[in-house]
This record gives structure tokens, sequence and C-alpha cells, in this order.
């Protein structure tokens, strides 16, 4: 039964990240294909139409290098997730994603929002301040190894380049960060070890006073 779980339980930590990968190309591959274009199907901030965006912006790339570029952190980030969060990351994943895209419709300028940056931002976030929460350095360092492949993607919180939604890179990071506090008891934590009472333990008592071991022949007697 245990080899079973582990078994599911590492299929999950390669396929997961690799079906939301798939799925981003997939869309990608239908708008050259019958070229078509999903721009105003992303986040159309303040809008009541503009709010389907919330759901499908993520799936929706302005072109190969914009999607590339998110591709591989995802691939990354969400086997991380998978891996440390088995429990949890689901909710984290689905519930982040639509959490940083309502906020990024509450506060971004009017523009269409696409791309699956935000839900980088998110994942980045929450491993990042998980592994500091924790102490738990391997998940921060899952976190610098895609600073490292994704460069100065931290400065993009910021209105730093035009035609970047800095606000669903925000929105993402902001939302990643409230989940590392609100699911810090979930995923790998550090074991707390007790240590069973020995045969030495019962030679003191409970204010560290020697008790002088009875005789075996007394104890029979008794």
């Amino acid at each position: 039964m245990k080899n079973s779980q582990h078994l599911t339980f590492t299929r999950n930590v390669f396929l997961v990240p690799l079906l939301v990968v798939f799925l981003i190309w997939l869309v990608y591959w239908v708008e050259i294909q019958f070229s078509v274009n999903f721009t105003n199907y992303g986040i159309l901030p303040k809008k009541i139409s503009g709010f389907k965006g919330v759901f499908l912006a993520p799936f929706i790339h302005s072109d190969t290098n914009h999607l590339f570029n998110n591709s591989i952190p995802l691939l990354i980030l969400i086997a991380g997730l998978v891996y440390f969060y088995r429990d949890v990351f689901f909710k984290v994943l689905v519930y982040g994603t639509l959490l940083s895209g309502v906020c990024t419709w509450i506060i971004a300028r009017e523009a269409y929002h696409i791309g699956a940056s935000g839900v980088v931002y998110l994942l980045f976030s929450f491993v990042f301040f998980s592994g500091i929460i924790k102490r738990h350095f391997q998940l921060v360092a899952v976190s610098l190894i895609v600073i490292f492949l994704y460069g100065s993607m931290i400065w993009y919180v910021f209105p730093v380049k035009e035609g970047v939604s800095w606000e669903g890179h925000l929105s993402g990071f902001v939302v990643g960060l409230f989940f590392a506090f609100f699911y810090r008891k979930k995923g790998i934590v550090k074991t707390q070890y007790q240590f069973k009472q020995t045969d030495f333990d019962l030679l003191f008592d409970e204010d560290g006073n020697f008790i002088e071991p009875k005789n075996p022949i007394e104890k029979e007697m008794e």
C-alpha cells in the first residue's frame, strides 16, 4: 500500500507541472494554428466583462518568448510545491492563482493582463517564504534556483518596464506570502523528537535527586 502511494506521489511530482505547462503551450498552439488571438480573454481590471480573465489569463501568452520564460520556472516551482506540500499543493496552486487574478483585476491599470507570470511570482513567494518560516533550506534553495534562472524577476513587482504587468506580479507575490503564513503548519516540517524514558532516568526524582535503587531481595519480599 505504501509503495503504491509513494509511486502515485512520485508520479504527481512530474505529471502536475508537465500538465500545467502542456496546457498553456496547447492554448498558444491553438492561437497559432487557427490564427486567433485570445488576448481579449485576459484580465481587464474593474470591468465585469474582464473578470473572466481571472480564470483564463494564465493560459494566454503574447509570444513564444513570453511563454518560454514562464514555462521553466513553472516546471521547477510546481514540482517543488507538489514535493514539499503534497497535502495542500492543489489549494495553493488553484486558489492562489485565482486570488492573484482577483487582486490584479482590482488594482491593475486598464489593459489586458495575460500570462502565467503572476503564478510564477505566487509560487516563488510561497516556496521562498515557507522555507524561511520553517527554516527549511531546501525550499529556499528551490526559489534561489528560480532566481538564478529567471534573473531579475524580483524587480518586476515594480513598474520598471512598460508593457509588463507588474500589478499581476505584485499580486502573485503578496498572495504567495499570505499563503506561506496561512499554511506554515502544513507540508514538510521539522520533526520534534521525544526520547523514551530509560532505566537511568528512573534513578532520579522530579527534582533531580538521586534515588537509591532497591535491593532486588527486598523487592521480592514486598
